[in-house]
């Protein structure tokens, strides 16, 4: 019996791990398809649309989607002014993807620059980048964003702007907060003490060091920027009147939300579908780039 137990006691941590592995890709798997499906339907919303989204027919307006009676025509119904709600939320996709395409990496690169200079050089130099930071973490974006959009009119590059400034502080104070530890860590020192400068340690040693950290704050910001750029537009200092966007819309539907539901819950329920999704992304990219979480020995 003894040997028996002996031998089967290795067998249980490799199917504990096999089943870990399994829950984190099933875990994966739908999120994955549904940031798929917002890619392509991005990319494609013009092959993918049946109407001009920005196309007014009085005639068709206030139309139920079909599974609420309407017709094939406007599968998710029309709103007030008779545009296609369907090719809305394609071409809505969109402008979240060009968003989250420039704000998410622009300001990863930046602050994890300031991060990596601020912590590294550290004195009087690190302390006033900080204190920009602290600076930028005070700025009301969306007082910001209202000051733009009266002084040049909404428009999707303020948007742009307004979040790449909003955004890029998270990532300085999380990296600098990590080259504080790292500089002190044998690996730096052995590096300096053979003459390497300042600027090959942070790109050889500390950068590499701090990227999965800046990966998983992209992913998790990702949520975030949708998020914040429908808020931006429905208050009508995001994207300009007229333009597909989600939060535009889900402003424009409150007028008629006590006639007809469709034109403010399908983009909010898209809106809380990406969300979820982005947020799920970056858990499971966290999980999967940090060792101790891993679970594997």
């Amino acid at each position: 019996m003894a040997q028996q137990a002996a031998a089967t006691a290795p067998v249980q941590p490799a199917r504990q791990r096999r089943r870990i592995r399994w829950r984190r890709w099933l875990g994966l798997s739908l999120p994955a398809l549904i940031a798929l499906a917002v890619l392509v339907t991005g990319l494609l919303a013009d092959v993918l649309q049946m109407h001009d989204p920005e196309f007014i027919d009085l005639a068709a307006r206030l139309q139920p989607p079909v599974f609420d009676g309407g017709t094939w025509d406007h599968p998710l119904g029309t709103d007030d002014i008779g545009r296609d709600i369907y090719s809305r939320l394609l071409h809505g996709a969109r402008v979240s993807l060009i968003v989250v395409g420039i704000v998410v990496p622009g300001a990863a690169l930046f602050g994890t620059l300031i991060g990596l200079i601020s912590g590294w050089v550290g004195g009087s130099t690190g302390q006033l980048l900080m204190r920009v930071v602290d600076v930028q973490l005070a700025l009301p974006a969306i007082l910001f964003a209202v000051l733009l959009a009266s002084l040049i009119g909404p428009s999707l590059t303020n948007v742009i702007l307004i979040l790449l400034v909003w955004t890029w502080p998270s990532y300085a104070r999380l990296v600098r907060a990590e080259v504080l530890s790292l500089k002190e860590r044998d690996f730096v020192t052995a590096s300096r003490s053979v003459g390497a400068g300042g600027w090959w340690i942070m790109r050889k040693h500390l950068f590499p060091n701090v990227l999965n950290t800046v990966v998983i704050v992209m992913t998790l910001e990702v949520a975030l920027v949708i998020l914040a750029e429908a808020a931006l537009s429905f208050l009508s200092v995001g994207v300009p009147p007229g333009t597909a966007s989600w939060g535009r819309m889900i402003s424009e539907g409150r007028d008629t939300m006590n006639v007809a539901w469709w034109p403010i819950w399908l983009p909010g329920l898209t809106l809380l579908i990406i969300s979820l999704t982005g947020n799920l992304m970056g858990d499971w990219i966290r999980d999967a780039l940090d060792p101790r979480l891993r679970n594997l020995r």
